[in-house]
């Protein structure tokens, strides 16, 4: 039996209109999701009953989808709280302040190595393993405080979040909002990473440098080193054995980018590849630092990573849910309600708005990139860009083409202005 398929459609457009305002007035979207995936419920199925279930069965599919995210950040998260429990995050950073000797070092160093850690440890994590270490020898080589702030940010929230190259985190959501291989969004957004990255890197550090010989920037810094020497206790490992696994880290996370080259891996299996990795070196850390406490503080160490992974995650899921029914989701969590032939409704009102209005690849790129600074507004970057990847797909099956690409600039957008980089 079918269900109406233009009620569905208007229904589905009434409710991304709404979502896009509300996150103009930064306002919070869930509520709009969960209301959006009630209704879709409830005109596709006609059973009341069956549509509040559905609303919890979209939750379910949405944690399903995002479970392999959340769990590899989360693990991070964990085994980033050891490493700077025991001091290792110091040793490892501590080669890097040697190569610091001027403003200029200091800038390029600091977002370079930020965006490499980021890839692996996801920025949050990162700033904190970084941060203490390399901020007061960044103002000893003369480069201020903001311009730290500006090049961790940059490289870290801006290049490496929305690339997310080894964790892969931001670019399943969006290609599965768009149905399509994780692969092929993060193929189609190299190009993109590479010009948003350069362009605004370096008219930053022009920017910057403008600023310090007119003086105005005081060279002070304020990070609580004080709060972080507190939380640390480097009588938990010697300093051999934090040198040993200050190298061991490493090697091992250069040696899953190996693997994933060599066996082909990709979005799930790369995933999967580097949470195994890191939790090995988790429960290593822990029983090493602790001895006779390590199984206790493991499941500690969890616990925290899985905090911090759901207190993320958690505005993401009744987004996603309500994203995911306009693809693949309807049929799994609805049952078989569209008409014969339908792709899905987001792939239905693609091809009708391809019907309908004369719709060029430049006009989809301003308005992906548009919609996706809109859904970064927020200050999240990641609870919106479900929208984004769902946005993609309906103009990339209107022009026939394009859809990885516009994901990824979607992508992009939205997470350059959610993790703040603007400001």
């Amino acid at each position: 039996m079918g269900v109406d398929l233009s009620a569905l459609h208007w229904i589905y457009v009434t409710f991304i209109v709404l979502i896009i305002g509300f996150m103009v007035r930064r306002r919070d979207t869930s509520l709009i999701c969960i209301v959006g995936i009630f209704v879709i419920a409830i005109v596709a199925t006609g059973d009341f009953t069956a549509s509040i279930s559905g609303v919890f069965d979209s939750f379910i599919y949405a944690i399903k989808e995002l479970l392999s995210t959340i769990l590899i950040i989360s693990v991070i998260v964990a085994m980033s709280r050891v490493l700077m429990k025991t001091g290792i995050n110091e040793v490892m950073i501590s080669p890097f302040t040697k190569i610091i000797k001027n403003s200029t070092l200091a800038y390029w160093t600091i977002g370079i190595l930020m965006m490499i850690i980021s890839w692996f440890f996801w920025p949050s994590p990162a700033v904190a393993l970084l941060g203490a270490v390399l901020l007061p020898v960044a103002i000893r080589a003369g480069l201020p405080a903001l311009g730290v702030a500006m090049a961790m940010n940059l490289f870290g929230h801006g290049i490496a979040l929305s690339s997310d190259f080894i964790i892969q985190g931001a670019p399943k959501l969006t290609a599965d909002a768009a149905g399509l291989p994780v692969s092929e969004v993060i193929t189609a957004s190299i190009p993109l990473v590479i010009v948003m990255g350069a362009v605004t890197t370096i008219v930053a550090f022009f920017m910057l440098r403008r600023d310090m010989k007119r003086g105005n920037l005081e060279m002070v810094g304020t990070f609580d080193r004080e709060k972080i020497e507190e939380a640390m206790n480097t009588s938990l490992l010697t300093l051999g054995q934090r040198k040993f696994f200050a190298l061991l880290i490493p090697i091992a996370f250069i040696l899953d980018v190996v693997g994933m080259s060599v066996f082909n891996l990709s979005g799930g299996d790369a995933t999967a590849l580097v949470g195994g990795t890191t939790v090995f070196i988790l429960i290593l850390l822990a029983v090493f630092a602790h001895k006779n406490d390590g199984l206790e503080k493991t499941t500690s160490y969890l616990i925290e990573g899985f905090q911090f992974g759901f207190k993320v995650f958690g505005p993401v899921i009744p987004i996603a849910a309500f994203f995911y029914l306009g693809d693949s989701g309807f049929i799994a969590v609805l049952g078989e309600y569209l008409p014969t032939g339908s792709q899905g409704i987001v792939n239905d009102l693609g091809v009708a708005l391809a019907d309908i209005v004369p719709l060029t690849g430049e006009i989809a790129a301003m308005t992906l990139t548009a919609v996706g600074a809109i859904t970064g507004l927020d200050g999240s970057g990641f609870s919106g860009i479900t929208l984004a990847g769902s946005i993609a797909n309906l103009f990339g099956t209107a022009i026939g083409e394009g859809t990885a690409t516009l994901t990824a600039l979607g992508q992009i957008a939205a997470i350059w202005v959610g993790g703040g980089t603007p400001t």
